[in-house]
């Protein structure tokens, strides 16, 4: 099974607040938001406009992002380029196949 070292990183971050501040500031909105489980930072997902967390890792390069849609559980390493089930916690983390 494929993994990344990048998943032994990752914090159990949660967000300050559901929005997406960069679409915030420009006054657009956004369709889904994922969060950096590097630094916590709040983005929007590659189905909006602006993709403000792919944006995030390849401005700053923090590889694991988590959906925090409800009831979504999953993570994307984008250097990898995996998907992660953290139903269980980011310290239990399994790669999606």
């Amino acid at each position: 099974m494929k993994a990344c070292e990048h998943v032994k990183e990752v914090k159990d971050l949660k967000p300050a607040r559901h929005v997406c501040e960069d679409c915030i500031k420009t006054g657009d909105q956004w369709v889904h938001l994922r969060i950096c489980l590097s630094c916590g930072h709040v983005g929007c997902c590659d189905s909006s406009k602006n993709k403000h967390a792919t944006k995030h890792f390849h401005a700053i390069g923090h590889p694991i992002v988590r959906s925090i849609e409800p009831g979504e559980q999953w993570g994307w390493c984008y250097a990898d380029e995996i998907e992660y089930d953290f139903s269980r916690g980011v310290t239990h983390a399994r790669v999606l196949e």
